[in-house]
């Protein structure tokens, strides 16, 4: 069987390419970033946006009345009164789907308040998007560091957009630093699902780059390391859609520097800003 040589091997403008095709795909699915058209905390009886049916706070999730003819499917059944909409807290979340376009899905806080999310796979968002715009391959910003593990269960308060300066505590798994151009960085990164979720902002936000900060994922390497790649650093999903509400860097991870690589802004067909940075 033949290997792939170095010759043959997708070089790396190449990869980042095909990265960011896909990126584009994945934000026009039916739950893809751009199909976010509202997300709603219930603390009372109320109607939600958009959307049909009386909602309230109930154990596990939501509670939605709703008459048959409001067609308003739960978990495959149509809703005639009353029925529970399981949050994605419990083992067997609820799906919800309103139209041949709209679905949702309730999440829950971590003080067990739920939301319901819905989601359109014909938004405004979806119709009106172009691309993600992008910064060239850098080198410069493929950066090797050092990953020192922190005791099981440290975490630390990262504050969200729309929280008010409240902050949610985050399993912080190690610590990530570096030396570049004489300058030491000690970076902090949340665990996100198998990987290190990095939030971190820059010299360009708010002039080429969304403002509010931008996402790297990553892996420990088996050595020690872990190689920071600021190419695939990609927009939050607020960027996206302002029904998301994203962490925002913590001041460790606030470069003083322009980081010219990854993702910069959403755009529009025309090439204009599908939101304001």
């Amino acid at each position: 069987m033949e290997t792939m040589t170095d010759s043959t091997a997708p070089s790396a403008e190449a990869r980042l390419a095909t990265f960011r095709s896909r990126r584009e795909e994945s934000v026009v699915q039916p739950k893809g970033s751009l199909a976010l058209v509202n997300t709603q905390w219930i603390d009372s009886e109320q109607t939600i946006w958009g959307v049909p049916g009386t909602w309230a706070p109930a154990d596990g999730g939501l509670r939605v009345t709703a008459a048959a003819s409001e067609n308003i499917v739960v978990d495959g059944v149509v809703v005639d009164g009353e029925t529970l909409v399981r949050g994605k807290d419990q083992t067997d979340p609820s799906d919800v789907v309103f139209s041949d376009t709209v679905t949702g899905f309730v999440i829950a806080s971590d003080e067990g308040a739920y939301a319901l999310r819905v989601w359109d796979s014909a938004s405004e968002g979806i119709q009106e998007f172009g691309s993600i715009d992008g910064y060239p391959y850098n080198p410069e910003w493929v950066i090797t560091a050092t990953f020192t593990e922190n005791p099981a269960g440290t975490t630390m308060g990262f504050e969200h957009l729309k929280d008010t300066g409240k902050t949610k505590e985050q399993v912080i798994p190690g610590a990530i630093s570096f030396i570049k151009d004489g300058v030491d960085y000690n970076l902090v990164a949340f665990k996100s699902g198998r990987a290190l979720q990095l939030v971190f902002a820059d010299a360009t936000n708010g002039a080429d780059t969304y403002s509010v900060g931008r996402f790297l994922f990553l892996a420990p390497n088996p050595d020690g390391t872990i190689t920071l790649d600021f190419n695939l650093a990609v927009l939050p999903p607020c960027a996206f859609s302002y029904n998301f509400n994203c962490p925002m860097p913590p001041k460790q991870n606030r470069f003083a520097v322009a980081i010219e690589a990854g993702e910069k802004n959403v755009l529009k067909k025309d090439g204009s800003l599908l939101h304001e940075i």
